[in-house]
């Protein structure tokens, strides 16, 4: 009976100390996060989060004329969490201006962390803002510091000045003169041409939640439009994609140059599950071509 009751104490006084070492282990990871973001946080204990902000105060935003604060939906925000393979894990959700967009999610993906959606919240915003929704896993270090990466593009960009209302890239030609058989060579699918222009379009199938197979012309496809000319151009589109091609393909677009300026979904309740991501790139037609080839590669079919 003695032997019971002196093994039970020794047991809870091993799991006590286990708890206050989990939880100075916590404190620790904590202020490492801090420290690693150079952004300040608070513990959520009821669900053993950490969570960092960073309101939007550096720039003065207003949405339809009125002079928005931060408190109303411009904070940023990273949310730490552990997975139960003992890997830190975070979501968040990034404010942005236009010329924050794509910088930031070059230096998310560079860092191995993830962009899961890209969307605005208002009309009549000005600055236009955008929200881009960030996750990954991996050790502490590594996803902090990938977000501190992101954080510190952010104001890099903010240091050299306001948002211009332009990329600065060389205007476009009025008139469209785009060689369609460079663009069908390097595809390698017919495209249709209008007016100088020539748009290529790619279709997948997916099923309906009615059960009723949804195709290329229902819109589940990927396709790429070309106007300008073969040395000034513009290519315009739109890629599906499954859950699992979407960093693929974001990387891959961003690598080229190719701006991303949309990530949603475009139907509920289909089979397999698909997302879409609008894009634009400027240079010759042959660049953008390749591009938007090896963005298809990447792709399981």
């Amino acid at each position: 009976m003695r032997r019971a009751v002196l093994v039970s104490m020794i047991a809870a006084v091993v799991a006590a100390d286990a708890g206050v070492a989990l939880a100075q282990s916590s404190k620790q990871d904590r202020t490492r996060i801090e420290e690693l973001t150079g952004l300040k946080g608070t513990f959520v204990d009821t669900e053993r989060v950490f969570k960092v902000t960073s309101p939007r105060t550096d720039v003065k935003v207003s949405v339809d004329g009125w002079a928005m604060p931060a408190f109303m939906g411009l904070t940023s925000w990273v949310s730490f969490g552990q997975t139960p393979s003992a890997k830190t894990m975070i979501m968040g959700d990034l404010v942005l201006l236009q010329d924050e967009v794509n910088p930031v999610m070059s230096e998310l993906l560079g860092a191995g962390l993830e962009v899961t959606a890209l969307h605005n919240h208002f009309f009549f915003d000005e600055p236009k803002v955008y929200f881009m929704h960030v996750a990954g896993e991996g050790t502490l270090d590594a996803v902090a510091q990938g977000v501190r990466k992101a954080f510190d593009k952010v104001k890099e960009l903010r240091a050299a000045g306001p948002p211009k209302p332009g990329s600065g890239r060389p205007p476009l030609p009025e008139t469209s003169a785009i060689t369609g058989k460079t663009v069908a060579d390097v595809l390698g699918v017919e495209g249709q041409a209008n007016q100088g222009m020539y748009k290529v379009v790619i279709g997948r199938k997916a099923s309906a939640a009615c059960g009723c197979e949804v195709t290329k012309e229902m819109g589940v496809n990927t396709w790429a439009a070309f106007a300008g000319t073969d040395d000034n151009a513009v290519v315009d589109g739109d890629f599906v994609v499954l859950e699992t091609e979407l960093q693929g393909v974001l990387k891959s677009l961003r690598k080229a140059g190719v701006d991303v300026v949309a990530i949603h979904h475009h139907m509920t309740g289909e089979t397999p599950r698909l997302l879409f991501l609008h894009y634009w790139g400027r240079g010759r037609v042959d660049a953008l071509a390749n591009a938007v080839k090896s963005a298809l590669a990447t792709q399981k079919d």
